[in-house]
């Protein structure tokens, strides 16, 4: 009993050993890396958005977004573009308006010095004759439509509540400032003498006209935690003794009919704007709330800046409203990760941490919160060392993850009901670890000699192989069939494993059962024969072979069980492609007849290359997969098995239209119409999808005459390659079809397809190609600098209509195209095909305003004119001269 007992004391002793290194280990593992406080930052982004709070409906977002980019013009904008919106604002009463761009340096149009010195000089008397007034009075109205900072300087002195930005370099002082804080700054500072919050070196503010007239001036600095994202706000920033408030600070108050003069510091303990009291760390530094998206919606609407100038959206929503304005398009200033959000511009987190401000909805740290984490972590810590190693394992287990869930749930409950932060993540790692480590010590001390005396049964080996064989891992299934004698149960296991291998096209693996079977009853079934034929197999078939990529799959009328691509059987080979097979296919649990395109993606590629295309591959045939238009071939799945990629897709009954571009089988005007206005909607439909097609040509539409449909197909399967290229350098997709900017390499959008469209288009009509080479240079060079013929030097009775839809999509330049597959379809439907009758009509010669003369020759003078007008925004026609002057 004493010997008994001792050893007792001996292993109790290890075990109080073992728990003080774990603990010593996990504080130097805090000290030393930032392990647990990424996992501490990570629960309380969690927790905090977990919370009910709701933000406030005073406040709204009018973000310079990509589509404001892409129809006002490039960043940054004219000073008068931010003047219209506030006019508009203030029109509409908006109560505050926070414009987060930064207006630091003047705006001076070019042509502005220069009309100012014309000023000057009519303004000086010759020969005592006074100036000319009209002149005068044209060049002062030149001046001020191009002086934009004062037309801006105006809106914002005529508004009254803009908040303007300024921004700080953070750091401490190391003597007097460069430059003293502007007048017109520091009427938004605030006096402080006591080092309170956030030091700052140097400052940046907005040009005198605008600062002068602004509402206040408050500091957009956001203050990034140790993993970049924004958790923290410096209400104050302290600019040599003058606290600077926060932009949010600035329209919360201002939004109250505050001044900077009724902010107060309660120093240590909070800001208080007015009668809110902010609760604050001591630099001044807040916990806002950020509140959670709803529905997949951030927790503000976020309006776009054009659709709010252009009247789409109504200014009267922002009436007595806080409107918050920033950049949120890309390459447009800088966006943060913030709690429940993986990036938000300044803007956006404006209005976040305002709407905390003004509903008092800060997360506090009490000063008590370091000792109750210091405190539960010595309740942990005494555990792990006195009270675990008397446990027994089950109780030790119960008690650890009770309390490991006690400390999680208790840190959640504070932050997201009652907003209080106090930091137990590191106790329940200190939890977990010390109980790991100790259950480990006494398992390879106590349990390692026990694991033998465990062995499975046979039976469940064999259980375990049917349920991973019905799962599909074959191999782990013979693994577990080969622990069981044998027997007749497991040799009728074994042949059924086999003949899935077969299925599956790996006849190595089912040669390697059936002699596994043969050793034990050589004349089981036809095993023999089953074993010779997938030794031969084995030896011979290789998937993709024959010199074709994805080449065909041995298909021989059952000798071998049907070929499986994922969940699909393979019935028949339909064709070969550029890229690999076409099978024609069944999915066996649903009946569906699918067609399957394959590319043995690891015959074209290898290393990283092929890394590369299984990548793009999948990316690019997810993206067709999202596209569900009725003139575009419908994807089931994709999937790869043994680098043979494939996407099962929607089978067709017709025929591509390569054959209808002979002289001798073209199809019907109305009929070759009818087909490029639906393919055009189709593409119009997938380029609103962000996806661009690259290869559209007569092999690429499909066309069932019966019931006159038509389908789209190959959506992204040219972008598979590196950047357009096979291995062997071959560019893909047909030469004669490309538009010239794809030909140069550069980067093409939907008006490429639409260029491929009208080559299709040409062909279709024509029987013949516009533009043809004897060498693939000559081919490149007259695609990228010769105009494209008139279709009706081919086929007089074309509608001349028709031929101008043609020359306009066939057009050299981009942005002188179709710019949308939508006004395609229009056109053509509204092509009357009687008018091929009509006499030719005068040259329309049209002047490109900032580019060469170019004449357009289209004896249909409206249609024309409606093509180049949606194109170009302004078209003016002097009937007398038959000219067309178009400003781009």
């Amino acid at each position: 009993m004493a010997k008994r007992s001792s050893k007792s004391q001996v292993v109790w002793r290890t075990d109080w050993f073992a728990g003080v290194a774990v603990v010593l280990a996990a504080v130097a593992l805090h000290l030393a890396t930032d392990f647990v406080g990424t996992l501490e930052r990570r629960f309380y982004d969690f927790a905090s958005t977990s919370a009910a709070r709701q933000p406030s409906d005073r406040i709204a977002v009018i973000a310079i977004d990509d589509q404001s980019i892409a129809n006002i013009g490039r960043w940054p904008w004219p000073r008068d573009v931010h003047a219209k919106l506030i006019d508009q604002l203030s029109a509409a009463k908006a109560k505050t308006i926070a414009h987060t761009a930064f207006f630091i340096e003047p705006q001076v149009d070019p042509g502005l010095q220069f009309i100012r010195k014309i000023k000057a000089a009519v303004n000086v008397p010759v020969d005592g004759a006074a100036p000319n007034e009209q002149i005068a009075q044209l060049i002062s109205e030149a001046e001020q439509t191009l002086d934009t900072d004062a037309k801006l300087a105006a809106s914002v002195r005529a508004a009254g509540n803009v908040i303007l930005p300024s921004v700080y370099v953070l750091g401490e002082p190391q003597g007097r400032p460069d430059q003293p804080l502007p007048p017109y700054a520091d009427k938004s500072a605030i006096e402080e003498n006591t080092g309170y919050s956030i030091q700052s070196q140097r400052g940046q503010q907005p040009i005198e006209a605008l600062g002068s007239v602004a509402a206040g001036i408050g500091h957009l600095n956001q203050f990034p935690d140790v993993d970049g994202a924004v958790r923290l706000e410096p209400l104050l920033v302290n600019f040599y003794g003058r606290a600077i408030p926060s932009m949010a600070l600035l329209t919360a108050a201002n939004s109250l009919n505050l001044t900077t003069s009724d902010i107060r510091l309660n120093v240590g303990d909070s800001v208080q704007v007015g009668r809110l009291r902010v609760k604050t760390d001591g630099a001044a530094l807040m916990l806002p709330q950020f509140y959670r998206p709803h529905d997949g919606k951030p927790a503000f609407a976020v309006d776009s800046f054009y659709d709010v100038l252009s009247g789409k959206i109504p200014t009267s929503k922002y009436a007595d409203k806080i409107v918050i304005i920033g950049a949120t398009a890309a390459g447009v200033g800088v966006q943060f990760p913030v709690p429940g959000y993986a990036s938000l511009s300044p803007a956006e987190t404006i209005a976040h941490i305002t709407s905390s401000i003004l509903s008092e909805h800060y997360i506090v740290q009490p000063g008590w919160a370091l000792w109750a984490s210091l405190g539960v972590f010595l309740l942990v810590a005494g555990y792990i060392v006195w009270l675990l190693p008397r446990l027994a394992a089950g109780t030790a287990a119960a008690v650890t993850f009770g309390s490991f869930v006690a400390l999680l749930l208790l840190e959640f409950g504070l932050l997201s009901a009652g907003a209080t932060w106090i930091q137990l993540v590191f106790p329940a790692f200190v939890l977990v670890l010390g109980h790991l480590a100790l259950t480990t010590k006494r398992f390879l001390i106590t349990e390692a000699g026990k694991v033998k005396a465990d062995e499975e049964s046979a039976e469940t080996n064999r259980m375990m192989g049917l349920a991973l064989q019905g799962q599909g891992q074959l191999d782990m299934a013979f693994d577990r069939f080969r622990r069981v004698p044998m027997g007749d149960a497991v040799m009728g296991n074994l042949y059924s494993l086999a003949l899935d291998f077969e299925r599956k096209r790996q006849f190595n693996k089912a040669e390697a059962v059936y002699e596994h079977m043969a050793a034990f009853d050589a004349s089981y079934k036809d095993i023999k024969a089953k074993l010779s034929r997938a030794k031969n197999l084995s030896e011979t078939v290789i998937l993709g072979s024959g010199g074709h990529p994805g080449g065909t799959m041995l298909l021989d009328g059952g000798a071998v069980e049907k070929p499986m691509l994922g969940r699909y059987q393979v019935e028949k080979e339909l064709g070969k492609g550029a890229m690999g097979v076409v099978y024609l296919g069944k999915d066996p649990k649903i009946g569906r007849v699918v067609a399957i395109k394959t590319m043995a993606l690891s015959q074209e590629f290898a290393g990283e290359e092929l890394t590369d295309a299984r990548e793009r591959f999948f990316r690019e045939a997810e993206t067709a997969g999202r596209l569900q238009h009725q003139n575009i071939v419908t994807i089931f799945d994709a999937g790869e098995e043994h680098d043979l990629a494939y996407i099962a897709m929607e089978f067709l009954k017709g025929r591509d239209l390569v054959d209808y571009c002979k002289g001798g089988n073209l199809l019907p005007i109305p009929t070759v119409i009818s087909i490029v206005a639906r393919v055009a909607e189709a593409l119009d439909y997938a380029h609103k999808q962000m996806v661009v097609h690259r290869d559209i040509k007569p092999a690429n539409i499909m066309y069932e005459r019966e019931s006159d449909t038509v389908k789209v197909t190959d959506f992204g399967i040219a972008r598979i390659t590196d950047s357009s290229k096979t291995k062997t350098g071959l560019v893909l997709g047909t030469p004669s079809f490309m538009s010239p900017e794809q030909l140069a390499g550069k980067k093409v959008d939907g008006r490429s397809d639409l260029y491929s469209l009208g080559v299709m288009l040409f062909q279709l009509l024509t029987g013949v190609l516009p533009f043809r080479g004897d060498s693939m240079a000559e081919l490149m060079f007259k695609i990228a600098n010769e105009e494209a013929p008139d279709v009706r030097v081919i086929r007089p009775e074309l509608p001349e209509t028709l031929a101008g839809i043609v020359a306009l999509m066939l057009h050299k330049r981009p942005e002188l195209r179709y710019q949308d597959g939508a006004q395609v379809a229009v056109d053509l439907r509204g092509i009357r095909l009687d008018t091929a009758t009509v006499p030719s009509a005068p040259v329309v010669r049209a002047d490109i305003v900032g580019s060469p003369d170019f004449v357009a020759t289209n004896p249909n003078a409206a249609a024309y004119d409606r093509t180049v007008a949606h194109k170009t925004g302004r078209l003016d026609v002097n009937p007398a001269i038959g000219s067309t002057d178009i400003e781009i």
